[in-house]
């Protein structure tokens, strides 16, 4: 083969080099378009420096990945088959889907919070389903209408670029913008360099925001959803459930529970022996364990009062959402000398309560729930066995949260599901689902089958085993954590820019 720089070959390749980088700086304005939409899926920066960083890094990281494409597609098959035409084809289809799959990690990443990875394809594949079923023919439309926009645009490009080649040729443009991309490339690696050694999470935070870029970790991920103790992390001081920034928003109409079934009666004690002895000669009472509680007594209570982790105990709401009239709910509290009681004077529908401070008469034909707090000194969170006659509790398997029982009761017991679901963040265990999330003494505690995932407000974390309590070595699954902390901030509105 003749390389010799007169020589066909050699010219043909020369131009579609030039060709090709005239390409890459229009998909380069492309790509900055379509990849802003991440700016915006997450959390602003609140510093200068914050912005600063996060614009520079859009540019040159984008830039970046757009002009590494061209190099591992585009320009070997420009060597290797120099043929103009069919190179500018071959070119239109590669960036259109380079592109379009570009547009879907963009979708992903503001429906669930992180890019397209093969461990979480179920969940992605769900809400793209969702987006179809939802309205098959516009999303069809509009799916099939932006593909052939992308491919129009880069024939265009591509020809325009061919055509003006000598033209493009004289222009000094190329070499301003490869001078500033090269420097907002250096620039945000040196800025990230000293942020990752300082701690400085307004710009550590964004790592994941663009894809392909920085891996995520549990103090980053903490950081970008406000559940950081970055004074903590920086200073190892005792840590506190900070929430003042954030307001309990809930739906301005509740749906009605109007029920006539049976009513249930919570009983907990705070003595494990003391259950055992209440439990004795009652056959009908079924054991059913893989009851994860927090260990903090306090933190229990409000899950099974509020159906809510205690991400949300405020002292602005003493009684449940849910129960609106105070006619569902009745509490009994060892420390609390009031008790809520029935504002129309009838049975409420639940009734909690301290079986160790109340005398119980129990009475085989009504519904009971009984478990026993946390003792002393325990882990962030345990797990232990409840005690029910309730034919909806009595056949669960897997894990269950308190705040799990007050949703299924609510939900299948009293048949109030839309209530439940608009006031509560847990899941109805008649249900198949297996994840679940609390919060609990500053620790994020999300659930997954038999793994419970401990994230400290510091960023270390841990996996323990529901069932067996023994640790388990694994990595962290960012994808899951992210959505639990969605879930988590269901009914979170942030008033720190209030």
């Amino acid at each position: 083969m003749n390389l010799s720089p007169h020589s066909p070959f050699s010219s043909k390749a020369s131009q579609l080099l030039s060709w090709g980088h005239w390409f890459t700086f229009a998909n380069i304005g492309l790509v900055l378009l379509i990849s802003s939409s991440y700016l915006f899926a997450d959390k602003s920066p609140t510093s200068l420096l914050g912005w600063f960083y996060m614009m520079i890094t859009w540019v040159s990281h984008t830039s970046f990945i757009t002009f590494s494409a061209f190099v591992l597609t585009i320009f070997p098959l420009s060597m290797i088959f120099p043929y103009p035409r069919h190179i500018r084809g071959m070119a239109a289809i590669i960036a259109t889907a380079g592109i379009c799959v570009l547009s879907l990690d963009a979708f992903v990443y503001f429906q669930l919070g992180y890019h397209l990875n093969f461990s979480s394809l179920p969940d992605i594949i769900t809400a793209l389903w969702k987006t179809i079923v939802g309205s098959p023919v516009i999303t069809s439309i509009l799916s099939i209408g932006f593909v052939l926009l992308i491919f129009a645009l880069e024939l265009i490009a591509g020809n325009h670029a061919w055509r003006h080649l000598d033209k493009l040729k004289c222009f000094k443009f190329p070499r301003y913008a490869t001078g500033i991309l090269v420097s907002c490339f250096a620039m945000s690696h040196s800025i990230h360099i000293w942020a990752d050694a300082n701690a400085y999470f307004d710009i550590t935070k964004q790592d994941n925001v663009l894809p392909l870029s920085y891996p995520t970790t549990a103090k980053k991920l903490l950081a970008r959803h406000d559940l950081l103790d970055i004074e903590h992390y920086q200073q190892a001081t005792e840590i506190h459930l900070d929430n003042t920034q954030n307001q309990y928003q809930l739906p301005h109409s509740l749906p009605s529970c109007r029920s006539s079934n049976q009513a249930v009666t919570v009983l907990y004690f705070v003595d494990p022996l003391a259950l055992e002895d209440f439990i004795q000669d009652k056959p009908e009472l079924t054991a059913v364990p893989q009851l994860i509680q927090p260990s903090d007594h306090q933190d229990a209570l409000f899950n099974l009062a509020f159906g809510l982790p205690a991400y949300y105990q405020t002292a602005n709401n003493p009684h449940p959402s849910w129960d609106p009239n105070n006619d569902i709910l009745a509490l009994q509290e060892p420390d609390k000398n009031s008790k809520n009681v029935n504002a129309n004077n009838e049975p409420p529908l639940i009734s909690v309560i301290n079986g160790s401070t109340n005398n119980i008469t129990y009475d085989k034909q009504r519904y009971y729930f009984i478990f026993s707090l946390a003792e002393p000194k325990s882990d962030v969170v345990i797990s232990n066995t409840y005690y029910t006659n309730i034919p909806t509790l009595q056949n669960i398997m897997g894990f269950k949260q308190l705040q799990d029982i007050t949703y299924t009761l609510l939900a299948e017991h009293f048949s109030c599901a839309k209530l439940a679901e608009a006031t509560m963040i847990a899941r109805n265990l008649t249900h198949s689902r297996s994840e679940g999330v609390n919060f609990t003494q500053g620790v994020l505690v999300a659930l997954k089958k038999d793994r419970i995932t401990l994230v400290k407000r510091d960023g270390s974390y841990e996996h323990i085993s529901g069932a067996e309590g023994f640790a388990i070595k694994q990595k962290l699954d960012v994808p899951f954590l992210i959505q639990s902390i969605k879930t988590l901030k269901k009914f979170s509105v942030d008033t720190s820019t209030k």
